[in-house]
Formats: C-alpha cells, sequence, structure tokens
C-alpha cells in the first residue's frame, strides 16, 4: 500500500529498530502511516482528530531516543490530555474542549519516541462496546465493515487492525481494550489496578477500575508499552506491586507449567455463544499441549454485587464529570448535550446517596478478595473475552437506542467476561487464537491474580509462538 515494504510485516519495535539502523526515519514512517490513514480511514472512521501539524513538529524537533523512536500512533479520545488538542471523549458536551497541559501518560508515549498523530475513535464517555457516536459516527470493524471494532477503544483497534498504525492507545474501565482486540484479532493488556498513573488529572478512573493501555498485534510491543507507561507518580492514591525487572523480560522465558482454571459461564449470566465456547476449547487444548494443568473449574462469584456495584460506580462518575462541565460552561446539562442512554445514566445517578457509593466501593473490594482466593490455587483463569461474536453496527449497542433494555443485554454479551477483573483490579490478556467461520476474530481472556502481568505474558507469549497469528490479517 505504501513505500515501506517492512511496515506491514514488522511490529512497532521492528519499525523502530530500523529507525536505530538508520534504515529509515521517523517522518518516513509518519508519511507511510499518513498514506494508509488518507486511504484506510474513510472507509473505518477510527481516526476523529487530526494531528498531523503536532507529528510533524515532534519529528522535525527531533525525537527522543526511546524504545519506540519514530514509531506512528494514536492516542485514544477520551480522558487523556495533549496540550493544545481537543479530548472529546466522544462527546458534543466537550466538543470544544481543548488541553492545556499534556498528562503524565502523553509525555511518557513522548519520551518513548512515538509520533502521535492523531486521536482515535470512541462511544460517548466509554459507555458502551460499540465505537458509535453522535459526534463522530460509527467506526467499522475491518474483518467486516458492517460489525464493529468493540468500544470503547474500538478506533484504535481498527486503526492497527488494518495497518494504518502498529500500536494505538487505549483505555479499559470494563472491557474496553480487551474487547475491541477480540473483535480484530489483536493483544489488548488490562494492567493491575495503579499500575499505570491518571497524574495530574485524577488518581483514578472510575474509582480505580479504569486504566490505560494499548492495543497491539504482537506480545512483545504489549510488554514494552507497559514498561514505557508503567509507574507511580508522586501523589497518586495507589500503585501496584513493583515488577521483577522490565516487563519485556518476560517475553521469551518459559513461563513454567501453569495451573489454568477454565471458566466459560458468564459472570453476568449471560449464555455464552458457541463460537466463543469453542476458542476456549481451542486455547485449553494449545495450554495443554505446552504443559500446562488445565482444569474446568467455575469461579464462583456474587453476580448481583458486580451488577450493584459497578453500576453505581459509573453512574457517579458520568454524573461528577458532566456536573463539572456544565459548571466549567456555566449552565446546566441538558438532555440534548449528551446521547439518550447516556443522560439516563446521568438522570438514574441522581437517587444515589453518598453511602451508595462507599458501598460500591466496599463491593468492587469484596470479589477483589474473593478472586484474590481463587488464585491462591490458580495461577490463570481462561475464559472467553466476550460471550458473543462481535455485534453489526447500528445495532441494541449504540447510546441512542431506544430500548434501554434491549441495551442492557447486548453489552451484557459484551462485557460478561471482562468487567469483573476491572472490579477486582486483576490484570486480563485478550489474545487472538480463534476466527469464527465467518471470518471474524474470537478473541480469548487470561487473568490472573493482582501484580501477575509476567505470568500473562509470559503464556501469552509462549501461545503466540505456538499459534503465531501475526501474519493473520484483513482483506
Amino acid at each position: 500500500m505504501g513505500g515501506i515494504a517492512e511496515f506491514e510485516s514488522l511490529d512497532a519495535l521492528g519499525l523502530a529498530e530500523l529507525v536505530t539502523r538508520g534504515e529509515v526515519t521517523p517522518s518516513d514512517l509518519l508519511e507511510e502511516s499518513l498514506r494508509r490513514a488518507e486511504a484506510q480511514n474513510p472507509k473505518l472512521n477510527a481516526i476523529v482528530i487530526d494531528m498531523e501539524e503536532q507529528a510533524r513538529a515532534a519529528v522535525e524537533a527531533g525525537l527522543p531516543d526511546g524504545p519506540f523512536k519514530g514509531v506512528p500512533f494514536l492516542v485514544k479520545d477520551i480522558g487523556t490530555c495533549y496540550s493544545g488538542v481537543r479530548t472529546t471523549s466522544g462527546c458534543r458536551f466537550f466538543e470544544d474542549n481543548v488541553a492545556d497541559h499534556d498528562s503524565d501518560l502523553i509525555t511518557r508515549y513522548k519520551n518513548a519516541g512515538l509520533t502521535i498523530f492523531g486521536k482515535s475513535a470512541s462511544p460517548e464517555f466509554g459507555l458502551t462496546t460499540s465505537t458509535e457516536s453522535a459526534l463522530f459516527g460509527a467506526t467499522h470493524n475491518p474483518w467486516n465493515l458492517e460489525h464493529t471494532s468493540g468500544g470503547s477503544s474500538g478506533g484504535s483497534a481498527a486503526a492497527v487492525a488494518a495497518g494504518i498504525v502498529p500500536i494505538a492507545d487505549g483505555s479499559d474501565g470494563g472491557g474496553s481494550i480487551r474487547i475491541p482486540a477480540s473483535c480484530c484479532g489483536l493483544v489488548g493488556l488490562k494492567a493491575s489496578r495503579g499500575r499505570i498513573s491518571h497524574a495530574p488529572d485524577t488518581g483514578e478512573g472510575w474509582s480505580g477500575m479504569s486504566t490505560a493501555g494499548c492495543l497491539s498485534r504482537t506480545v512483545r510491543d504489549t510488554a514494552a508499552m507497559l514498561d514505557v507507561t508503567a509507574g507511580e507518580v508522586k501523589g497518586d492514591p495507589y500503585n501496584a506491586p513493583a515488577a521483577d525487572g522490565p516487563f519485556l523480560d518476560a517475553i521469551g522465558k518459559d513461563p513454567g507449567a501453569l495451573r489454568i482454571a477454565v471458566h466459560t459461564k458468564a459472570f453476568n449470566g449471560v449464555e455464552t455463544h458457541a463460537d466463543c465456547a469453542t476458542a476456549v476449547a481451542v486455547a485449553a487444548k494449545l495450554c495443554a499441549s505446552l504443559g500446562h494443568e488445565v482444569v474446568e473449574t467455575p469461579l464462583s462469584i456474587d453476580e448481583t454485587l458486580l451488577r450493584r456495584s459497578t453500576r453505581v460506580i459509573i453512574g457517579a462518575n458520568i454524573r461528577q464529570v458532566l456536573d463539572a462541565r456544565a459548571a466549567q460552561l456555566g449552565r446546566t446539562l441538558s438532555e440534548d448535550d449528551v446521547e439518550p442512554l447516556t443522560y439516563a445514566v446521568y438522570k438514574n445517578a441522581e437517587r444515589y446517596a453518598a453511602a451508595d457509593y462507599v458501598t460500591a466501593l466496599h463491593g468492587i473490594h469484596a470479589l477483589g478478595r474473593s478472586v484474590e482466593a481463587f488464585f491462591a490455587d490458580y495461577d490463570v483463569v481462561l475464559s472467553p473475552t466476550m460471550a458473543a461474536p462481535p455485534q453489526k453496527l447500528g445495532g441494541a449497542l449504540r447510546l441512542n437506542h431506544p430500548d434501554g433494555k434491549e441495551f442492557a443485554a447486548a453489552i451484557g454479551l459484551s462485557i460478561g467476561f471482562t468487567q469483573l477483573f476491572n472490579a477486582t483490579g486483576s490484570p486480563a490478556i485478550s489474545l487472538p487464537l480463534h476466527w469464527n467461520e465467518g471470518g471474524l476474530p474470537i478473541g480469548v481472556q487470561f487473568a490472573a491474580t493482582y501484580g501477575g502481568e509476567k505470568t500473562l505474558l509470559g503464556l501469552a507469549a509462549q501461545l503466540e509462538k505456538a499459534q503465531p497469528w501475526a501474519d493473520k490479517r484483513p482483506a
């Protein structure tokens, strides 16, 4: 498609190595991504805010000699601030919200040598698992344009899957990295609570349920990006346990014989689609062939506690951010400022008392203790990433859907396996180990004890070597 033949075959670290060896320049890589974006984005709608000017200025000024020097990169348009650039969170109420500073995460990306040339699409406040918004429209899945690329990091996932960039920024408050990874055939890691700082804007996201991360095609890119982004900032309310050396060290090392619990019943009670159950069976067989002990056993949790606690926490956070924006603008929020189901979440949160919020925090902490007790006997939990294959665009997952119950049922199929680990703070990763007969990717999820990212990355790298997926690309 473009002028650099290796762009399609190399991952982000591989492209950075070309820059280090002087075979290409950061400007060459940027131009390649811009050409690809020009060709692909009209079909995908993955990139919604142009930052070409900032990217060219950064390259002209000279990029730091970081591990990703010269690699073109996209930042998800939610939460993270880049000075002088809009952060809309996919919402009309924030359409002209221009940041006056860089988030710590942006500083880390810049120091790593990444060339940020745009912001990727997200649904409004990440409240659904399909990247469709009234502000920017729908983002399409490169594997099948009629289907969702997932959400809420669906723009980043679509751009990586389509080959516009080799890696892109994401965030995950209920599955928003892992779900798009599953939909688009990518690697998506949700790190442990407190692993990546939210400084200086907040101490935590969604009361500790949300974290930053990335979408990539290779496990080593994901590990290297975690090395770039991990680390506390003074004033953070908490931080994850320190890792024993770089996360990239886990790649290529024998993870040892792990005890893996296979769980195929969604934690919210929805029925698991046969395609997703098949994906787990394939992954379980592969794990067993690699010498791991694979045991079919349920991870039992209080489903009602999970649902009630996360509903209150998300609702309270959405109400706070909208009230703060209204105060900033000097007016009250109107129903027309946000999408219908966002407004419903906002209004529903009116009835929550302060004690309800504290009770919800106690609830997710109780779930965390329950899951950690399970990990005393098992190293890893293997499950589907989603309870159903990628759904079609324009369906019940959109935030302007007229039936709230249908929306809840549709989103339940997406978050049935992912949301628990946001509540508990445990790390979890989605890997592209299966495609269904329709040619759509079906991810599988591996979760580990709090602070156990190296276990997941070591296992993931072993699975990637045994059953490579990087050469599988949408037509």
